[in-house]
């Protein structure tokens, strides 16, 4: 009885560290999950508004990293500046709230924080169109986007989509 007890444990033991591979050395947490649940997501909510600072329109924080995705958590509680990526498209999923969001037109009193991304203060010209939970948006790369008005706060799941161009 005692070696099928032990036998027993072992194969737990082995299962569990087959089910979730550990995270390689100084990976965060995000980079070893696989999946989020939806008490995940409600604990990461409450983080990001014990988080936040006063003025701070976003506080964004890693769910899933598998190179070269990275899937985000974004609290949205101010308006914050519009964005240009070059090389990534990006996929937005409303969890909760809603906002106006804008896409196209051009950014204004732009800056370059790096070489793949432009930032804005707002879009001139450009769609808006309301946004709420359970919507999904997609931005094509290169296509200024922003949240111009938020209703309250918004949070959304954030997927960056890398382009590789055609051969």
């Amino acid at each position: 009885m005692r070696i099928l007890m032990l036998g027993l444990a072992a194969f737990v033991v082995s299962s569990a560290a087959v089910a979730q591979p550990p995270a390689a050395p100084g990976a965060s947490p995000a980079a070893a999950r696989t999946m989020v649940s939806a008490a995940d997501v409600t604990a990461l909510i409450a983080k990001a508004k014990a988080d936040r600072k006063d003025n701070q329109p976003i506080v964004a924080q890693s769910m899933i990293q598998l190179a070269p995705y990275n899937v985000s958590l974004e609290y949205r509680a101010s308006v914050g500046n519009a964005a240009v990526h070059d090389t990534e498209a990006e996929l937005f999923y409303v969890v909760e709230g809603s906002a106006t969001l804008v896409t196209g037109g051009k950014l204004t009193n732009e800056t370059r924080p790096n070489a793949e991304n432009s930032q804005g203060s707002g879009i001139e010209g450009g769609v808006s169109r309301r946004v709420a939970k359970g919507d999904f948006i997609m931005v094509p790369e290169k296509t200024a986007h922003w949240f111009s008005a938020i209703d309250g706060t918004i949070v959304l799941m954030s997927l960056h989509l890398p382009h590789k161009p055609q051969p």
